[in-house]
């Protein structure tokens, strides 16, 4: 088996959680996925997601966690981090390194300030700690989409807004069958989650956040926009600020050397 891959449900009060779990290390990683969530949990998921974050594998026994499956409407940042909190707590994991990317930074920013015990040190990458126009704008629009079951456009808009341009003309010849494969049953759980990321707004609780922080921005990103990542180095006191300047919202896609960096910044004890 493949890093002890297996795939995994948590039960939350009357909820249940997906999540996967591989590697070998006697540490423990929670990571915390984007928006994309919404449309597709991590059910299922363990070989292809081990095998895509094995440099981890080593040092660490790895948890990559959705959100509950049963979201509520209204359901906030602040009250998935609860959740997850409590889903650590079922599982054994008193205290975690976190790496939270996009919305995931989001949860995990609240997982820091109102559960400080859970966090070793914290990754948040690509992500915001409240909205501005290219937030509010972007998502949306997303949200227009998929109130409108418009899945082809949804995903067409995501790709444009996230990758490079050296990406973009690759993914485009895929364009005519977005449509049709992956599209959820229905919408409502990225509906909910998009809407929490309007209603982020972690800024004024940052200075909360007592554990070691990696902040990682994409000076091209045209979905929280690249002073989000500066806004969130001015209010964490014990913090490094990194940036890639030849990349997007997809930096943690293509960045050869993003996990590198991450790996490398969680060794630094």
């Amino acid at each position: 088996m493949i890093w002890n891959a297996r795939n995994g449900k948590v039960k939350i009060g009357n909820a249940h959680m997906d999540y996967v779990t591989f590697g070998k290390g006697n540490k423990n990683l929670v990571m915390l996925p984007g928006l994309g969530d919404g449309l597709t949990t991590v059910k299922g998921m363990a070989f292809p997601l081990a095998i895509t974050y094995n440099i981890y594998a080593t040092d660490y026994k790895v948890y990559i966690f959705s959100r509950k499956n049963e979201l509520e409407k209204g359901f906030s940042t602040r009250e998935m981090a609860k959740d997850q909190a409590a889903a650590m707590a079922v599982l054994g994991i008193s205290r975690a390194d976190v790496i939270g990317i996009s919305q995931g930074g989001m949860i995990a920013q609240y997982l820091a300030i109102d559960h400080p015990d859970c966090v070793h040190k914290l990754v948040l990458a690509l992500t915001s700690s409240r909205p501005n126009e290219t937030i509010r704008s972007t998502v949306t629009a997303w949200i227009q989409m998929a109130s409108q079951g418009d899945y082809r456009n949804l995903m067409i808009d995501t790709t444009e807004k996230s990758y490079s341009q050296k990406a973009i003309r690759k993914y485009r010849i895929l364009y005519p069958i977005l449509g049709r494969i992956g599209k959820p049953r229905n919408f409502d759980r990225f509906l909910i989650q998009a809407r929490s990321c309007l209603n982020h707004n972690a800024y004024a609780d940052l200075s909360k956040i007592s554990c070691p922080v990696l902040i990682i921005g994409g000076r091209d990103d045209k979905i929280v926009g690249m002073k989000s990542s500066y806004e969130l180095a001015e209010q964490i006191k014990n913090c490094t600020l990194y940036i890639y300047e030849n990349f997007g919202h997809a930096a943690y896609e293509e960045a050869e050397d993003f996990n590198k960096r991450i790996l490398q910044f969680l060794k630094d004890r």
